[in-house]
């Protein structure tokens, strides 16, 4: 699938950075007891760790909260879906098991730091657009409010608006009968370009290691 992004975003963040997965013939299902005794082994590690430091300070946390207050969202009202992810594990509201895709995403965002959406690519359509979002444009998202995304960077087809590293919308979540998957890592900007391949093919690598078909990843930046 087409992926461009804006010259605006270029402008305003010069050193972005998004790592692109395109998954084909997956099989998503449980996840498998590997990655479930990892998730929840590594939340209670970072709980311990946040005794001593708080969730704004985390180097991936601190990159992303000033790229929205950058773009004017205030990032205490507008948190990125890795620090709301932190924010649980500190209160000790464990991330249970849902499914393989979303326990990958969420142990990676954990692991990394950074904010990462999968889309089903069958809910798709046309090529995809990562852009700020303009005044009015909203979508309900996976939180169950509708959310505001004027001066998010938010990801789009030709229908709209369907994910950003705020919250994702209700319109392409991953369920247990996709087979086409579009995911979307929003790395830190400090993240050298080698780092960058690096951890985006790790996460690829580890994805059809549970998932099974095929995938091809690209840096966009």
């Amino acid at each position: 699938m087409e992926i461009q992004l804006s010259q605006e975003i270029k402008g305003q963040v010069p050193d972005f950075k998004l790592g692109v997965i395109e998954y084909k013939n997956i099989l998503v299902g449980d996840s498998p007891q590997m990655l479930r005794g990892r998730l929840q082994l590594f939340q209670e590690s970072i709980y311990f760790d946040l005794e001593n430091t708080p969730v704004t300070e985390l180097p991936g946390v601190q990159e992303w909260r000033t790229i929205f207050k950058k773009n004017g969202k205030d990032p205490n009202r507008y948190r990125p879906s890795v620090e709301a992810i932190y924010r649980r594990v500190q209160k000790q509201n464990y991330l249970s098991s849902v499914q393989s895709a979303i326990d990958i995403n969420n142990f990676f965002s954990l692991q990394y730091q950074v904010p990462i959406g999968i889309y089903d690519l069958e809910c798709l359509n046309g090529p995809v657009s990562i852009r700020f979002g303009d005044e009015g444009e909203e979508y309900v998202g996976l939180n169950g409010r509708l959310n505001s995304l004027e001066r998010l960077i938010l990801s789009a087809d030709e229908n709209g608006p369907f994910g950003s590293p705020f919250v994702d919308s209700d319109r392409a979540p991953v369920s247990l009968e996709t087979k086409h998957a579009l995911q979307l890592i929003y790395l830190r900007p400090s993240t050298d370009l080698h780092n960058a391949e690096k951890l985006t093919e790790s996460l690829m690598n580890m994805f059809v290691q549970i998932h099974g078909g095929e995938a091809t990843y690209h840096i966009l930046k």
